[in-house]
């Protein structure tokens, strides 16, 4: 059974009157960093390393590590919420704005759309103005800490305003797209915008709605 398949199943929760406007509909807070992924947590030999913009821009770049922990680095506080039902107020991620790294380069895309790839062969879309908040990050810290590899160190995607499978861990490139395609989840049942104030969980309005998987995983 496919994940959004299984999902769909589990149960709803409230959301308690004190968190109203801030915990979404059909979400539960928790204190914990639940781990979630697909695939093994990849290993790298850190001087070969490196992140790659390309696709529907003037100039494709290449970065290293070192490039990017030398650009202007911000902390930004924000609350996170995954499509399998948890949530997470006030989470301190380290790292690079992602509009800051555009303004550094002098970076123009053509295209409004971007696939964000990461290790194991892992994407996700996104429009190009959701990349550009000023809560966006590229990551690579967390509470004051790397990030651990569970948690996509060296290098992870952040955008808070969105289910965390927007937020890819151990990533790679950016590719800029005049058009816009499905990601990995978004191909297999998972909504295209994935707003959680909204609740796009899934493709299919009609599924039901999850409760506890999260719950069974591991924690930080």
């Amino acid at each position: 059974m496919q994940k959004a398949d299984r999902i769909k199943k589990m149960k709803v929760k409230e959301v308690a009157p004190e968190h109203q406007g801030r915990l979404p509909a059909g979400q539960v807070l928790t204190e914990r960093f639940p781990i979630l992924h697909e695939g093994e947590v990849p290993e790298y030999e850190m001087d070969t390393w490196d992140f790659k913009i390309f696709g529907e821009i003037e100039t494709p770049i290449t970065l290293t590590y070192t490039d990017i922990l030398k650009l202007p680095q911000s902390t930004v506080t924000s609350d996170i919420h995954c499509v399998t039902r948890w949530s997470k107020f006030d989470t301190e991620f380290t790292g690079v704005k992602v509009k800051d790294l555009f303004d550094h380069y002098g970076i123009k895309p053509v295209g409004k759309y971007v696939m964000v790839y990461g290790d194991h062969d892992y994407e996700t879309n996104l429009p190009l103005e959701s990349m550009m908040d000023d809560d966006v990050l590229l990551a690579h810290s967390y509470d004051g800490k790397p990030l651990s590899k569970k948690h996509g160190w060296p290098l992870r995607l952040v955008v808070p305003k969105l289910y965390f499978w927007k937020s890819a861990k151990w990533v790679r490139s950016f590719e800029f797209m005049k058009e816009d395609k499905s990601g990995f989840w978004e191909s297999n049942g998972f909504h295209n915008e994935a707003d959680p104030f909204k609740e796009e969980r899934f493709s299919n309005d009609d599924m039901y709605l999850p409760e506890d998987e999260w719950e069974k995983k591991d924690f930080d």
